[in-house]
């Protein structure tokens, strides 16, 4: 399990780099629409090679809604939200995922809910707020709008979990992003989201992104929540935007302040304390 923990913070991590420089040549939904798009096709070849074709009917109705949460609704809120919020405060909204995910895993999964976890949490938040850099004063419209976001994405782990847990992986996640892409490519369709610049660059940060951060970070983050509680797994993902902030630093030459070093510390403790046994 650590290996694939490990798999995703660095993915999902050095994937805040490519994102940013994707952005100058993608408008930001058209870019999120064509890396799950990218990353249903390589997921269904993947389960048509383990010989796997179609989910049962009954499971559909669970495929599409976690597919349309957790692919399309946690990517357009944010996009959308950041054309009034900072992109600070619009990571750290995107980011409350753990806390939403550790209460309905309290009350649909009857998973443990302490004081401690709670804690850890607030203190992991804290931390990104300190290392995004978060402005006080943000769009409070906006505000709501990311965190709707942030309790789909949730949603759809906690479902996932209950409905689909004991189905076949390959084909959940096929049929998941499946679902979120067409909701994506509808939307980018009826919108009107601006041209795309096409570049070599272009097209190896949508590689980077439909291989791995979408087929393969999202595929390891299903299996995770297989074996992990919903709480402890989604917290452990608060991880990523350190690897982000340090690749940040290295290949886009950002500076590294000691607010930045103090919010990294913040996070790593509060995981800890949602992690730990007693």
């Amino acid at each position: 399990m650590l290996k694939a923990l490990t798999a995703i913070w660095i993915i999902w991590g050095m994937n805040w780099v490519v994102m940013k420089t994707a952005n100058l040549y993608f408008p930001p939904v058209t870019f999120v629409t064509y890396r799950f798009t990218l990353g249903a096709i390589i997921m269904i070849a993947v389960a048509l090679y383990h010989k796997h074709h179609s989910p049962r009917l009954s499971l559909l109705p669970y495929i599409i809604l976690t597919g349309v949460f957790q692919y399309a609704v946690a990517n357009i809120t944010v996009q959308v939200g950041m054309q009034t919020l900072s992109a600070g405060m619009a990571a750290v909204l995107n980011y409350t995922a753990p806390l939403w995910m550790t209460l309905m895993a309290k009350f649909f999964l009857d998973e443990e809910f302490t004081k401690r976890k709670l804690f850890g949490i607030f203190t992991a938040l804290i931390g990104l707020m300190i290392l995004t850099g978060v402005e006080p004063s943000e769009n409070f419209g906006a505000i709501i709008l990311v965190i709707s976001g942030a309790v789909a994405f949730a949603a759809a782990g906690i479902i996932f979990k209950l409905k689909l847990s004991r189905e076949d992986i390959y084909e959940m996640v096929a049929w998941q992003m499946s679902a979120g892409a067409l909701s994506l490519l509808i939307f980018n369709g009826i919108t009107d989201q601006g041209d795309v610049n096409w570049t070599l660059t272009a097209i190896l940060c949508l590689i980077y992104n439909g291989v791995l951060a979408s087929a393969l970070a999202f595929f390891l983050w299903n299996w995770l929540l297989l074996r992990l509680s919903a709480s402890v797994a989604s917290t452990a993902t608060l991880i990523v935007p350190i690897v982000g902030t340090i690749g940040g630093v290295i290949f886009l030459g950002e500076t590294l302040t000691a607010a930045m070093v103090i919010g990294m510390i913040l996070i790593l403790f509060g995981i800890f304390m949602v992690v730990r046994k007693k």
